[in-house]
């Protein structure tokens, strides 16, 4: 996973360049109407029924335009929140406000419906031992969003992108001749770069379980589209060697089965790619 300052120059680039796409030379329609130094108020408005997400990140993008900026957190990230209620109040120059005010609402819209989802994913795992896991299925350019609200609903995260962890699939397997050679031509890889990544590969039957599991330093076998009758035989074959992951268009449907198989985390990219926002406003007072 990727460090905390890496966590944090990626917020910092999320910030710079949203700002620099949105506002340009200037927000024109505030400059055109508004008086340079006018001081205003606003509040963030709920809409909607779920997890907020993205508050942390709002302070930030508020503190960005205008270091000056007062702002009053009520309602703090990973709360559940219904119509009506007002998440935070804000109070500074009215440019910078609506300057902040797209930005804001755009990201935390998403990152409480991302948020939202993973608590529902979440619920209905309480009682097995499997935790769920986002993927790299994300929107291009704010991963660090998507996954940090994928935290806030109470999932985990897996790796962040290519450089973080070697994640052996079906094209790489495929690739590099089959499941043995590409095990041990990563290690080599590994061992010649001096480079200190646990290693996860894709099996895609239960006899490329078997193959996999005569090699050692395996991290974790990803158990990809099976049933929920060869999933309980892969976990039984397994039995502890390595860390085991169940995916492949598994949803609120399904997961729960999955769980029951003992596998210890299932990864969904509908955390992130298959949601819809949640509705909140910016609103002057």
């Amino acid at each position: 996973m990727i460090s905390n300052t890496q966590f944090e120059t990626e917020l910092k680039l999320i910030i710079e360049n949203a700002i620099r796409e949105d506002v340009g030379d200037g927000d024109h329609s505030s400059l055109a109407c508004i008086p340079v130094g006018v001081q205003g108020k606003a509040q963030l408005l709920v809409k909607d029924t779920g997890i907020i997400a993205g508050v942390d990140f709002a302070t930030r993008v508020f503190k960005y335009v205008e270091p000056t900026m007062q702002i009053d957190v009520l309602i703090e990230d990973g709360a559940s929140v219904t119509h009506g209620d007002v998440v935070l109040r804000v109070s500074g120059s009215s440019h910078a406000i609506l300057k902040a005010e797209r930005l804001v609402l755009n990201v935390m819209q998403r990152m409480s419906a991302i948020a939202t989802k993973t608590k529902s994913y979440t619920d209905l795992l309480v009682g097995t031992k499997t935790n769920i896991l986002d993927t790299r299925k994300t929107t291009p350019g704010i991963r660090a969003l998507e996954k940090w609200a994928v935290k806030i609903g109470g999932g985990e995260n897996h790796r962040f992108a290519l450089y973080d962890m070697i994640m052996l699939k079906d094209n790489h397997i495929d690739f590099a001749g089959g499941i043995t050679k590409a095990i041990e031509k990563t290690k080599t890889y590994l061992d010649e770069t001096g480079k200190d990544l646990k290693i996860i590969i894709e099996a895609r039957d239960l006899g490329e379980i078997r193959e996999i599991l005569r090699s050692d330093g395996i991290h974790r076998i990803l158990i990809d589209n099976f049933t929920y009758e060869d999933t309980r035989k892969a976990v039984a074959m397994i039995n502890g060697k390595c860390q085991t992951e169940s995916s492949g268009g598994i949803d609120e449907t399904t997961l729960r089965n999955y769980a029951e198989c003992g596998v210890d985390y299932i990864s969904s990219g509908a955390l992130t790619h298959s949601v819809y926002n949640m509705d909140l406003s910016l609103k002057a007072i």
